[in-house]
């Protein structure tokens, strides 16, 4: 296994180029779906999407072909609502574990949590080499230090322009614009053909670091042949084009001017470091200075710094715990929270519980982001509490504060016809983004027959003529709470659940070993179901009927301790229901002595 560049690349560090990247004979032929392949191919390509369909975010993707397997991305997602006490959700790797001697390589496109976050338990059981561009692995090497496995792990660094041969695959990175530096597009190559997974990327003549999207190469690659396309799904309701990342430069000018005398506090992904970059032109260009707050915030500013993504004036970066030494009208606050996390920094803010910052009055706050589907409650919860403090609160459409990192209609459309796939896959976004896609494929003029939306666990085919799905495969969300990693399951969520919505009550009761009468109790222990002092009433009728049961038990010879639970959890159940409409958890425990 080896790159076209470096045969032996094991540490996070940048590969030089060397000029034009030499392509293989394989793009010499015009206008064939398989060009220059020297064999040929009687197995298809197949493709199993583990992540990343009919939700947002845990993209994973895997490619097999004659035995051999590489892997695309390996991203997490956030919790639902539902929940709860899961920290993070995690695709399931029962495939790949089960397949772990196939895998030769995994291809990350970019740096984002949903694209990268699940590594680090992936490779706790697998251990291969990933490949990805400098501050995308700079930042898995980050994640893999705090799971303790960053020394064992290979991580080879591409440059866009690069090509990996590993097995019968040749992976092509290709340079994309997205909300990250650094962010490709893959051209994978196989036997049966070339197909193009773009990752997250949109069309943006004027970014903010690095170049322009290799239109070219799509384009080039679309003339020589393309069997299948794979494109994010994220914006294709949206119409029209993506505003360029610039727009919310000149925005932060005009809003810093409008400041005055305040001082600024800008909440963003801590990830979006071109947004970031512009944040620091504005407060240098009116003599502010900038702190930085928030875990996330400060890794990836550190990184990025010491990579040279960002370009700071010596003396502009202060520490946090220094911004009250400045006037309001010298600081400016880069801070996590523009989703309105309960524990990020600006919710502390918000809610007076951040040890550092204290906001009120002499603030202005600027949310530098669109709320994703399902925080709209939390984001205005944590604006409504900012105001009522006396901020004043720069939010979602005022301004153009924020921009998509992800490709509207048109420039989806035109990613279509540059590259003209035989065959289309919609990916990353849920159900009615992956619709909207296909939509876009049809008025593109791509045949019904030759598009396929995929599931979670779908398995599918491509041969030089024809796409079909043929089975499944073990797939679907992992949580992790804590150092637990799937020991939360549907049984554990549903008692959580159960224990949120209607408390719980503890019967304790103390009995003979030998004869079986009672020693001590029953005690009836209420949490989350009642306040026990204004209701000793029902405590002690609660109680009663605890005791009634036992003493039935006991005169029928029902010494059994499980029946005897049973007939406690029924009876009880059955009598707080019919006085409250209440079903708390309950959970009876019975002791010998």
């Amino acid at each position: 296994m080896a790159t076209q560049k470096t045969q032996k690349k094991t540490t996070v560090r940048p590969v030089k180029r060397r000029g034009s990247v030499k392509r293989s004979a394989q793009h010499g032929n015009k206008g064939k779906v398989n060009p220059g392949r020297e064999i040929e191919a009687v197995s298809p390509i197949k493709i199993y999407f583990l992540g990343g369909l009919n939700e947002i975010g845990k993209n994973i993707t895997a490619y097999e072909y004659n035995d051999e397997i590489i892997i695309i991305d390996c991203g997490m997602a956030f919790p639902d609502s539902d929940m709860l006490g899961v920290d993070i959700v995690i695709p399931d790797f029962t495939f790949l574990e089960k397949n772990k001697e196939k895998i030769k390589g995994i291809f990350l496109t970019h740096g984002h949590e949903d694209h990268i976050g699940s590594l680090p338990y992936l490779l706790r059981e697998i251990n291969v080499p990933v490949y990805g561009t400098k501050l995308t692995l700079s930042l898995v090497d980050a994640k893999l230090r705090e799971h303790g496995i960053s020394k064992k792990s290979k991580l080879v660094v591409c440059e866009a322009g690069e090509i990996v041969h590993t097995g019968c695959f040749r992976v092509e990175f290709i340079g994309v614009n997205h909300s990250i530096p650094d962010s490709v597009g893959f051209a994978i190559s196989t036997p049966v053909g070339t197909i193009i997974q773009t990752g997250d990327f949109k069309i943006d003549s004027t970014p903010v670091y690095g170049e322009m999207i290799d239109i070219a190469r799509f384009s080039e690659l679309g003339k020589q042949g393309v069997l299948a396309l794979l494109m994010d799904s994220t914006n294709a309701e949206r119409r029209g084009y993506t505003t360029s990342e610039r727009t919310v430069g000149e925005s932060f000018e005009y809003l810093f001017s409008k400041a005055e005398n305040k001082r600024i506090i800008v909440a963003t992904f801590a990830s979006n470091i071109q947004r970031i970059q512009q944040i620091i032109d504005a407060a240098v260009a009116h003599g502010r200075k900038v702190a930085v707050s928030g875990r996330s915030m400060i890794n990836v500013v550190s990184i990025a710094m010491e990579l040279g993504y960002l370009n700071v004036p010596q003396g502009i970066i202060i520490d946090i715990s220094k911004v009250n030494s400045y006037s309001p009208e010298q600081i400016v606050l880069i801070t996590t929270g523009s989703q309105g996390e309960p524990m990020s920094a600006l919710s502390r803010m918000a809610f007076a519980d951040h040890r550092k910052v204290i906001v009120g009055p002499q603030d202005f706050i600027i949310i530098s982001a669109t709320p994703i589907p399902g925080n709209e409650k939390t984001v205005s919860k944590v604006v409504n509490e900012l105001m009522r403090l006396g901020c004043t609160v720069i939010y979602e459409k005022m301004y153009e504060v924020h921009t998509s990192g992800h490709a509207c209609q048109e420039e989806l459309k035109l990613m279509m016809g540059i590259t003209r796939p035989r065959f289309f896959i919609p990916v990353h976004g849920e159900m009615k983004h992956l619709t909207a896609n296909a939509s876009l494929a049809r008025s593109m003029g791509i045949a019904d027959e030759n598009i396929f939306i995929p599931e979670i666990g779908s398995q599918i085919e491509i041969y030089e003529n024809e796409i079909r799905c043929t089975g499944t495969v073990p797939a679907g969300k992992i949580m992790v709470d804590g150092y637990g990693v799937g020991d939360v399951g549907s049984i554990v969520l549903r008692d959580r659940k159960h224990l949120s919505e209607d408390g719980i009550i503890v019967v304790v009761t103390t009995m003979d070993a030998e004869d079986g009468h009672i020693i001590t109790g029953p005690d009836v222990i209420s949490r989350g179901f009642v306040y026990v002092r204004e209701s000793e009433s029902l405590m002690d009728e609660a109680r009663s009927l605890v005791l009634d049961v036992i003493e039935n038990c006991l005169d029928n010879n029902i010494r059994e301790w499980g029946a005897m639970k049973g007939r406690i959890r029924d009876d009880l159940s059955k009598f707080l229901y019919e006085k409250t409409k209440r079903s708390p958890m309950i959970l009876p425990i019975i002791m010998e002595i």
